[in-house]
């Protein structure tokens, strides 16, 4: 389906929003560490509380004029990133950092959307295999669904050949990411293959700037995932950036699924073990193929498929640029001259101090 121009046609669906895939939905929509009481078995929560330490919103305005010397990092409390806040990134960094400080900060419009992707969502999951609910009090609770996911899905994946929601953690360029893979199956020919699906309002494709910001998030996906099958990702990286108790009891319905699921363990440190041999004596593959797959809300319609390259280099490049903002190492920016018109729809466009001043090009 061929494009129409890009300033043209942005509208709701170039904010961002309109073209969430069911893996950011799951990490858009939990609650982890901001203390919700319960967990699905298979949705991780977010990284962190979004306040300084005084308990207020940190002004973006009061880190320029340099009365925060704080990174990123710190300033925002956070422990590790979601794949989608670097994907974020891509479409709007400074968007994303106005998302940041000022959580809820959410039109009546994109929650409709947000509402409608997560049905979509929702079938898909329970077209493969049922939702559980679990009980949580404290994040290794959060963090053992995440491992009990893994545990169950792998033999799944080998047997049945397809599975959705599978998590993904490691370490990109000096960061934690933690992410949810929408679907990982097995081709014809026998090749393990990604499959993101984004739903879309209105019945066409994506403009390319959001086709870019895709392509980098199964990538990112990719990267990730390969390295946990090949035994990169290290018991010690994950202790380190999540500072987890690893002795710390379960809590009892979280033990209870375990138990279901033939798992005898204790503590955070049992299953983790448990992971970590799963993953690497499962003689998982590493992802062979990346697909993007875009579908009409309204209609289930597929509007087109896209196969993406993987280019290694490029991704991790991408990542420690990003991870440069992250760090303190360098200002957040805002959206070039030419893509203006993403501007249009964003949420923070009359606050936005990149619209007010010059803007310079790297």
């Amino acid at each position: 389906m061929a494009e129409t121009g890009e300033e043209e046609t942005a509208s709701a669906e170039a904010s961002g929003f309109s073209d969430l895939s069911d893996s950011e939905l799951v990490e858009f929509l939990d609650l982890e560490d901001a203390k919700e009481s319960t967990a699905s078995l298979s949705k991780p929560g977010p990284s962190s509380e979004l306040h300084g330490k005084d308990g207020k919103p940190i002004s973006l305005q009061n880190w320029k004029n340099g009365s925060d010397v704080l990174s990123p990092m710190e300033r925002f409390h956070l422990k590790y990133l979601y794949v989608t806040d670097l994907c974020t990134q891509n479409w709007c960094e400074l968007q994303m950092v106005y998302g940041k400080e000022l959580p809820g900060f959410l039109t009546p419009e994109k929650a409709s959307v947000l509402d409608t992707g997560a049905s979509i969502h929702l079938a898909k999951e329970l077209e493969l295999h049922d939702l559980v609910t679990v009980p949580i009090a404290t994040k290794e609770d959060a963090w053992a669904v995440k491992f009990l996911n893994i545990l169950s899905m792998i033999p799944t994946l080998q047997s049945e050949g397809r599975i959705r929601e599978f998590p993904v953690f490691g370490e990109v360029e000096g960061i934690f990411l933690v992410g949810v893979i929408d679907e990982l199956h097995y081709t014809s020919k026998g090749e393990l293959e990604l499959a993101e699906l984004k739903t879309r309002r209105r019945p066409v494709l994506p403009l390319s700037a959001q086709k870019k910001k895709d392509y980098f998030q199964v990538s990112l996906y990719k990267y990730i995932f390969d390295a946990m099958v090949q035994g990169k990702v290290t018991p010690a990286s994950l202790i380190h950036h999540t500072q987890l108790c690893l002795d710390q009891p379960l809590g009892p319905p979280v033990l209870r699924h375990a138990r279901q699921g033939g798992f005898s363990v204790r503590s955070l440190s049992d299953l983790m073990e448990l992971v970590f041999l799963s993953l690497t004596l499962s003689d998982l593959p590493a992802i062979d193929s990346l697909k993007l797959e875009y579908v009409h809300q309204e209609t289930a319609s597929v509007l087109g498929t896209e196969i993406v390259a993987f280019e290694e280099e490029e991704v991790k490049s991408t990542v420690r640029h990003y991870v440069a903002y992250w760090m303190g190492h360098r200002d957040p920016r805002g959206v070039d001259v030419e893509e203006a018109w993403k501007c249009r729809t964003c949420d923070y466009a009359d606050i936005c101090e990149w619209r007010r001043g010059p803007k310079p090009r790297s």
